[in-house]
């Protein structure tokens, strides 16, 4: 069974996407849709802006939902899900590739995500970190432990998982996790600490957005961040994802459970090859491959 997944904020690089827009005329339909969705050209700035610019989280988010979302299309009927699933930002991706959402609505509510994430990143200093080879619940132990806000945040694969959180408690937390045994406990570059109680802002600005958003029927089975088993409902959808800014992205059970329940080979569509990494050392025996074009 072929699992098709989508890539998070932290893929995007500068030309994303102008390769598929050349080439491809329903993929500069999109494109142009999504300037006017959007009301900035955000095409100019994903196909020859800055990485500053780019890093932008209301550029950002969108940029890969789009590069994800429109080479998906552009597969045409090689795009054959069985189940689908997202890291963070790439549910969105996952759910417009599933026929939950459809393109302009999936793109507005990215939008929106992104401008309601800023603005909770932006009410008091947060930050998130990578914890490498420390055992899952060596670090959540810790975290409880420590008088401050700071969670576990990704879990993304065995011996990596990013925690999130004020500032303050991120740089204490690194230190009891290195004294603990972990290889790397290293501060991101993000400026706020998603997936953790500080985004509740952004959560319930999102939830807003989601409530007043029509899902459809799932075309198969998306495992969600929150959840981690199959879903299809389009109810229970809509839950797991307004829980999903302010809860654990819980990738390494996800694609357990897609193995579990049949998945053999496992297509990232979307910029960069991060995903496909993460599936291999969750899993070697399966098979990984890059969303191709046809």
């Amino acid at each position: 069974m072929n699992a098709y997944i989508f890539p998070g904020q932290g893929a995007q690089f500068v030309g994303m996407g102008l390769d598929i827009y050349e080439k491809y005329p329903v993929a500069q339909e999109l494109f142009e849709n999504a300037n006017d969705i959007l009301g900035f050209p955000i095409t100019d700035i994903m196909f020859e802006g800055t990485s500053e610019e780019l890093k932008q989280t209301k550029v950002t988010q969108p940029s890969i939902f789009l590069h994800s979302v429109i080479l998906s299309k552009v597969m045409g009927d090689n795009f054959k899900p069985d189940m689908v699933a997202g890291h963070s930002l790439g549910e969105f991706s996952a759910l417009v590739a599933n026929g939950v959402l459809n393109f302009e609505d999936g793109l507005k509510l990215v939008s929106q995500r992104a401008l309601a994430m800023q603005k909770a990143c932006e009410l008091q200093p947060s930050t998130m970190a990578a914890v490498l080879n420390l055992p899952d619940d060596v670090v959540e132990r810790i975290c409880e432990d420590i008088n401050g806000v700071v969670v576990a945040a990704n879990y993304n694969c065995p011996g990596q998982l990013v925690i999130s959180g004020e500032t303050s408690a991120i740089e204490l937390a690194c230190e009891k996790m290195k004294e603990a045994g972990a290889r790397r406990a290293l501060i991101l570059p993000v400026g706020g600490a998603f997936h953790s109680p500080l985004m509740e802002p952004a959560r319930e600005e999102l939830a807003m957005a989601i409530e007043n958003t029509e899902f459809h029927q799932a075309t198969c089975p998306i495992y969600q961040n929150v959840s981690t088993t199959a879903v299809t409902d389009s109810e229970m959808i809509k839950k797991n994802l307004i829980s999903q800014l302010t809860a654990p992205v819980k990738w390494t059970q996800s694609v357990q459970n897609m193995i579990k329940d049949g998945a053999t080979l496992f297509t990232e569509v979307g910029p960069g090859k991060v995903l496909q990494g993460l599936v291999r050392k969750i899993n070697s025996e399966v098979e990984t491959s890059s969303g191709a074009l046809s």
